[in-house]
């Protein structure tokens, strides 16, 4: 088969080598780069149908045109194909495919169970701790509205073990009625339980009953002449009032389920998602999909719902605003995944009906504000290319600036922005590891971060054929930090990535900023230019982002103590020998007895201590 031949007849090539088992398959350019990942019943009828000339969308004329090799993997079912295509498309990132960007985690309310008073807090992650996991919310901030109301109605603690153990009298929680003070005994065990049990009555859906509890108890303490405790049982009925108010949307006849609407636009694609759970609205969050050059409404939402769960456990009902391709194969691999049935539906009428309507009310409204913000940047990204004389368009800013304090705690930080503003999945943050720095060498630390991440980018992509590779640099600094990163790029053969100074101009004053190029004089723009208020975002973003990351280091490094390179102490052993000799230097200087002395450290781990200070030489 002659190596140049593309297309269709080079697609038609492989059909002899393939039966009917069900697969997927990988469509490869010219470069070796991944086009198309699917998958199909049949791999011999699929490369058949992509084999024939004509009866094609656009989008998919373009991408056999541009195929110049096929890679092809069986499998026992269609299902399992299905789940394999949307891993290998969260991995491949091809171009032809729907992609979805964001796929951080949720998080969810977790009661402990390791205590006795148990604590309700966010936890976001594996569920590896011994408790109750109540989720997913659809954002941090949903969790803290929750977790704030609960504290008004169940008055539970919220505070770290190691601050419960080591309070002496109520926190001002106490004192805004916010916490019923188990750390300092106003509260019995069993009392604290029956508040622990209404909190979970209430995550799953049941507060009427909570709420018809508390009503019993305020009138039996107003019976018994209690009222002090019927005034507070009052309060905390009030309290939970408001809440119940406060949740919007809160159906009546779907208890469990996720609400998913697509909203398309221009080539865009807006999906809303709605948490329902306990027949209780748990957030929503929007997502902008990549739409593979133009698929259409069905092949998006079916992307969309493979890759959403892919590491994420479906409910009981998922309803859609649009049908999908192969909604009971999808349907099979959900309830595969989720070891029971799980329904896909697009409701036409009723409750759920609703709910679709809102979530898609809701995708059209958050697609066009996108857009609306994207056309923005555009415009800022093309003014930004005329003041620096920029080919084009950047469609990737990597924006650098260092943060320390007189040399100590040094932290690089790297933010990137594109077309649809901040992308802070790319942030990366650069621990400062030269040892031959001096203190506070801004230059040498600009060195050694532009250095580690150019030598990566040259191992991961030498060809440059990944998204990941700047088109301009702004570098926090005038003429010698640009003359700085010169050094480097031209040491590692990358000299054809603009670069620009970005210094404080005449008494620092933000809007007098001077721009540092390459050979050339600095310059400044225009006080009410946009795109000089576009830098200066992208500078202060820069700069809270390394200043963040400083300050997470020095205050990791202000708790650390020479008790953390000791093997076999943990947290709660470290606590107890500092809450015994009040420092890590007493229990330096003290004799193995008195180690052995201190509550909850064994023989064994009191030599171990005393071996590591005596045993330095």
């Amino acid at each position: 088969m002659p190596a140049a031949l593309k297309g269709h007849k080079r697609i038609h090539g492989y059909l002899k080598g393939l039966d009917n088992s069900p697969g997927v398959y990988r469509m490869l350019g010219e470069n070796g780069a991944v086009l198309y990942v699917g998958k199909a019943r049949s791999l011999k009828k699929r490369v058949a149908n992509y084999s024939k000339p004509t009866g094609h969308s656009a989008r998919i004329e373009r991408m056999i045109s541009q195929t110049a090799s096929m890679m092809f993997l069986t499998t026992s079912t269609e299902t399992d194909a299905l789940l394999l295509e949307q891993n290998l498309i969260k991995q491949l990132k091809p171009k032809y495919n729907v992609l979805l960007r964001d796929d951080k985690s949720f998080p969810n309310i977790l009661v402990s169970a390791k205590h006795e008073f148990p604590q309700v807090r966010k936890h976001r992650g594996a569920k590896k701790e011994a408790g109750n996991y109540y989720g997913p919310f659809a954002s941090a901030g949903a969790v803290n509205r929750t977790l704030n109301q609960m504290q008004k109605v169940f008055l539970l603690r919220s505070c770290s073990d190691a601050d419960y153990e080591g309070r002496t009298r109520p926190c001002l929680l106490y004192q805004i009625k916010r916490c019923a003070a188990p750390c300092v005994g106003h509260i019995s065990k069993q009392d604290y339980a029956t508040l622990i049990a209404d909190a979970e009555r209430f995550l799953q859906g049941r507060s009427t009953n909570v709420q018809a509890d508390l009503a019993n108890q305020m009138n039996a303490a107003s019976s018994q002449m209690e009222f002090e405790r019927a005034a507070a049982l009052r309060d905390r009925i009030k309290a939970l009032t408001q809440v119940q108010q406060s949740q919007g949307i809160n159906p009546r006849t779907v208890a469990e389920a996720d609400v998913i609407a697509l909203h398309m636009d221009g080539g865009q694609a807006c999906v809303q998602v709605f948490f329902i759970r306990a027949n209780q609205n748990w957030g929503n969050r929007d997502y902008y999909p990549r739409t593979g050059a133009g698929a259409e409404s069905a092949e998006v939402l079916q992307a969309f719902v493979g890759q959403f769960y892919d590491r994420r456990e479906p409910p009981r009902s998922v309803l859609l605003n649009h049908p999908i391709e192969d909604k009971d194969l999808m349907q099979d691999a959900l309830s595969q995944k989720a070891g029971r049935k799980v329904e896909l539906a697009v409701p036409l009428r009723g409750e759920k009906a609703e709910l679709v309507g809102f979530a898609t009310r809701n995708a059209r409204e958050s697609l066009a504000r996108k857009m609306s913000e994207t056309a923005t940047q555009a415009k800022l990204l093309t003014g930004l290319a005329d003041a620096f004389d920029l080919d084009g368009a950047p469609r990737r800013i990597e924006v650098y600036d260092n943060s320390h304090i007189q040399g100590a705690h040094a932290v690089g930080a790297m933010i990137v922005s594109g077309p649809e503003g901040f992308i802070k999945s790319q942030y990366r943050k650069f621990n400062i590891r030269g040892e031959d720095l001096t203190p506070g060498d801004d230059f040498g630390m600009m060195k050694e971060v532009l250095r580690r991440r150019f030598r990566r980018l040259l191992k991961e992509d030498p060809e440059r054929l990944g998204d990941n590779w700047p088109d301009l640099l702004l570098i926090d600094g005038g003429a010698g930090q640009v003359s700085v990163v010169a050094q480097i790029m031209a040491e590692e053969g990358v000299q054809d990535i603009a670069m620009v100074g970005v210094a404080k101009g005449v008494d620092r004053d933000a809007g007098k900023e001077e721009f540092h190029r390459r050979g050339e004089r600095p310059f400044a723009l225009r006080h009410n230019d946009p795109v000089l208020y576009f830098v200066q975002r992208l500078r202060d973003e820069a700069h809270r982002f390394a200043i963040g990351t400083h300050r997470a280091k020095r205050s990791k490094a202000i708790g650390a103590t020479p008790l953390d390179d000791i093997a076999g102490v943990g947290a709660v052993r470290k606590r107890a020998i500092l809450a015994h000799f009040g420092s890590a230097k007493a229990a330096s200087r003290a004799g193995l007895a008195d180690l052995k002395a201190v509550k909850g450290i064994s023989a064994k781990v009191a030599e171990t201590v005393y071996d590591y200070f005596n045993d330095k030489g």
